[in-house]
């Protein structure tokens, strides 16, 4: 309860003067640093708890499979789910829920695939991870195949089930399909919540249907959330509708507060459209706040250790060999054709200064280390908080063409294979 409600120090002291501890209190507790992201807290009592020989059960399990997939620590991911094999939990639908989250979280769902396959008995959410790992992995066609195979088992799909496919739909392009399961929402009983909602509007929008976008939000049995009105926004990004985003940014300010992502999404609404004031006005209400605007990290695993990047990042070590391996990538790919959109950069600076600002994002000093750390026949996985820029994804295509490379970016949406100069979202993202 505690936990639940964010009172982690009294869920602890709770459990600290408990005279006797099961696996349900246990793992309550790990759990509750796991859903609250307290990666390093979560990881400790679960080792403490093997040191203890307790014997953990799936719940456990999961809860600290999910820590890795969160946190995308492959390696030590791997070493859990060897545990779960040695016990004999890797049966368990909620542990393979868990580990097909972590594969594909972590941007290798081959074995998620095998996970799937190899547990018998599956329960619904072990079905809808492997729906959404399809999905942000861009294996589009799986995704209806699977959906149709939960039916001939019988399985009735819920609400996440839906949003799953409506996401898949999104990210393809594939209106006519998306419209379809989002009607056939009713045949199950299920009620398009806020989110469904959010997806159709994301569908439409980036399919360039703007106003139809408009048409189903004014349709809408309910209120226009922020996700709704964010998803209108995204749709005119990508369309370069700065007329339309603008109003849909003053429908977002009549909602009163936002979450900070939103006014960042504002913000650069506002920018792109010219109406400078009204950008800085968004920056002001996350001051206000008291909350700043998150940091674009980028980071990709070496064995048991993480390296961490952020823009124009000179802390690391091999500092001099990252920004090295940039300069003699930037000359291929400027002999193959790759030409910087500083379109991106929306703040009022000169055009050599734009040029500097994009070329060094937290995402390419990633790649050039993971270029001069791997060999070359492994692929290089980077993940990142924030969406990957246009100009970066243009870049990322150049840099997998000159160097041979197969890269793997996971932004805060969906994964991106580049390979051989192109991307598996088919440039549709």
């Amino acid at each position: 309860m505690y936990a639940k409600c964010g009172q982690l120090k009294t869920a602890r002291k709770v459990f600290d003067e408990m005279p006797e501890r099961n696996v349900v209190s246990w793992t309550g507790m790990i759990y509750g640093y796991a859903q609250s992201g307290e990666t390093g807290e979560a990881l400790s009592l679960f080792k403490q708890a093997l040191y203890e020989n307790l014997d953990v059960n799936d719940f456990t399990f999961s809860s600290v499979l999910n820590v890795c997939g969160n946190t995308t620590v492959l390696e030590l991911g791997k070493q859990i789910h060897g545990l779960c094999v040695k016990t004999s939990f890797d049966s368990s639908s909620f542990v393979g829920s868990s580990l097909i989250s972590l594969y594909s979280k972590c941007g290798v769902i081959e074995p998620a695939y095998q996970v799937f396959e190899e547990v018998r008995v599956r329960n619904l959410g072990m079905w809808n991870a492997m729906l959404i790992a399809c999905a942000q992995h861009s294996h589009m066609n799986k995704v209806f195949d699977l959906f149709k195979e939960m039916e001939r088992f019988g399985l009735k799909p819920n609400f996440i089930s839906f949003l799953c496919v409506l996401y898949a739909c999104s990210h393809a392009g594939l209106v006519e399909k998306g419209k379809y399961y989002f009607e056939l929402m009713n045949k199950y009983g299920v009620d398009p919540a806020a989110h469904h909602f959010a997806s159709l509007v994301d569908l439409l929008g980036r399919a360039g249907k703007l106003q139809e976008a408009i048409s189903v939000i004014e349709k809408m049995p309910i209120a226009p959330t922020e996700s709704v009105w964010g998803a209108l926004l995204t749709g005119c990004r990508i369309h370069g509708n700065t007329e339309l985003a603008a109003y849909a940014a003053d429908r977002v300010f009549e909602l009163g507060i936002v979450s900070p992502g939103m006014n960042v999404l504002l913000s650069n609404a506002y920018a792109a459209a010219g109406r400078w004031e009204d950008a800085a006005k968004a920056r002001k209400m996350l001051r206000d706040q008291g909350v700043k605007k998150e940091t674009g990290l980028s980071w990709v695993e070496e064995g048991n250790r993480v390296h961490t990047f952020v823009a124009g990042d000179r802390c690391h070590v091999r500092t001099r060999e990252i920004y090295q391996k940039l300069e003699e990538l930037g000359e291929e790919m400027e002999k193959a054709g790759y030409v910087p959109d500083t379109s991106f950069v929306l703040r009022e600076v000169d055009g050599d200064e734009k040029n500097q600002t994009i070329r060094y994002h937290s995402e390419r000093l990633a790649i050039a280390f993971g270029m001069i750390t791997f060999p070359p026949d492994r692929p290089i996985r980077i993940m990142k908080n924030l969406r990957v820029c246009g100009d970066c994804h243009t870049a990322i295509k150049f840099m997998s063409k000159c160097s041979g490379r197969v890269i793997i970016v996971r932004d805060n949406n969906r994964f991106h294979r580049f390979e051989d100069g192109k991307c598996s979202c088919g440039d549709y993202w």
